[in-house]
């Protein structure tokens, strides 16, 4: 089984949506966690802050400068992750499907690299 990388992906200064919509997304995150679960495919995922909460290191003449966050600035940035196994691509695409319309986010799934 390989492992995959589906990552979402959220607007950029767009106003969180309200309380009863984001209530029935996460309903339907936990829904497609216990399915990973059961399926023995989950192995770890996590929303993460925004990305002005982020510290950047930057190599530079044998030092290291320490910047506050982003690394780039873009339309939209990485929100969360989960990292999955399964067999094939198109088996773990249709877990990206099922992201995309859970959270009705841009979803990205990539292999990890040395993965047979």
């Amino acid at each position: 089984m390989k492992q995959y990388l589906i990552s979402i992906y959220q607007p950029t200064g767009h106003q969180p949506p309200d309380p009863e919509f984001l209530t029935g997304v996460m309903r339907e995150l936990e829904t497609i966690r216990t399915e990973l679960r059961a399926a023995g495919s989950w192995v770890f995922g996590n929303g993460l802050h925004a990305p002005d909460t982020a510290t950047v290191l930057r190599p530079k003449d044998g030092e290291v400068l320490v910047t506050d966050g982003p690394y780039v600035e873009g339309k939209e940035y990485l929100g969360g992750f989960t990292i999955i196994t399964a067999p094939d691509l198109d088996a773990a695409l249709e877990w990206g499907r099922r992201y995309a319309l859970a959270t009705t986010l841009p979803i990205e799934v990539r292999p990890f690299q040395g993965e047979a």
